[in-house]
């Protein structure tokens, strides 16, 4: 199955702050349509749902949401639009998408108090001490 993502033109500069926004919202949008695709090529939907991996990539990109600087917009959108293309591509194992885009960089933070509520006082200690 052969699926060709409409590049986003970056250009080396964006003339305004509010070219470089638009720009954003176009990547945002062509990212939001690659999502179906991702998740039949990585066999996710075991794992997450589409609307998770949008709020995901949502999420990362407003990370950057204080950013002004239409050079450093255009940057992080390069950065963007390269690592979506690996992943279209497949240029990315199944792990590595569940590593950064599920799991995140939280980790698996949410279970570890679930798993700490039946353990016995020695093994709650154990878990928090220095060793661990």
């Amino acid at each position: 199955m052969a699926f060709t993502l409409r590049a986003v033109k970056v250009p080396p500069n964006s003339a305004s702050l509010e070219e470089a926004r638009h720009r954003v919202f176009d990547f945002f949008k062509q990212a939001c349509r690659s999502i179906p695709n991702v998740m039949e090529i990585y066999n996710l939907d075991d794992v997450v749902s589409p609307s998770q991996l949008r709020s995901t990539i949502a999420k990362e990109i407003r990370k950057n949401q204080n950013i002004t600087n239409p050079k450093v917009i255009d940057m992080l959108l390069f950065k963007g639009m390269e690592e979506l293309n690996n992943i279209v591509e497949h240029a990315k194992q199944r792990h590595h998408v569940i590593g950064q885009y599920v799991i995140g960089q939280e980790g698996l933070v949410h279970e570890l108090g679930s798993k700490d509520e039946g353990s016995s006082e020695f093994l709650k200690k154990f878990y928090t001490s220095n060793y661990f």
